[in-house]
């Protein structure tokens, strides 16, 4: 029996019991997070745009920040019967996208920013971080299953790569 298929648009965070396969498209600066907890079977990803929510107002989606979709994932992986010292995670995405001339240096590097504030929080929650795809000047689309616990990173030009 095939996987039900669940897509995830930008900002979204979702967590569901295996069999299922989650997927999210389009991941350029943005990053692809996964958590997975493969003895209670169930398993969470959420397509995180921006590093941080700082200073902005609280209508946004919880998904969209890594700062608040680290722990929100983790808390609903954990109502749902995950088990915190089980929990591992994987990530792909974060790269610079653009070279704008004449804009700052700081402007280019939400990818690396991505990267840097979503592996702190998982470290901060104590969850590991068992394998990463990130970085480049390329597009990613992923696809995570549970009947396997593999992250299927497609990334423009380069290909496909399991971790």
């Amino acid at each position: 029996m095939a996987e039900p298929s669940i897509v995830l648009g930008m900002a979204d965070l979702y967590v569901a019991r295996a069999p299922v396969k989650l997927i999210t498209l389009g991941l350029g600066s943005c990053i692809g997070l996964v958590v997975f907890d493969p003895l209670a079977k169930i398993a969470g990803m959420a397509h995180i745009m921006l590093p941080d929510s700082r200073g902005l107002k609280g209508s946004e989606k919880v998904g969209k920040f890594a700062d608040t979709a680290v722990p929100a994932i983790i808390d609903e992986m954990l109502k749902q019967g995950a088990n915190r010292s089980r929990i591992k995670a994987k990530i792909a995405g974060g790269a610079q996208m653009f070279a704008l001339p004449g804009s700052s240096p700081e402007f280019l590097t939400v990818g690396a920013k991505n990267v840097r504030e979503t592996t702190v929080r998982l470290a901060r929650l104590g969850i590991a971080l068992v394998a990463s795809d990130t970085g480049g000047n390329k597009g990613r689309t992923i696809e995570f299953s549970t009947s396997n616990w593999m992250l299927k990173i497609k990334t423009l030009g380069k290909g496909i790569n399991e971790i």
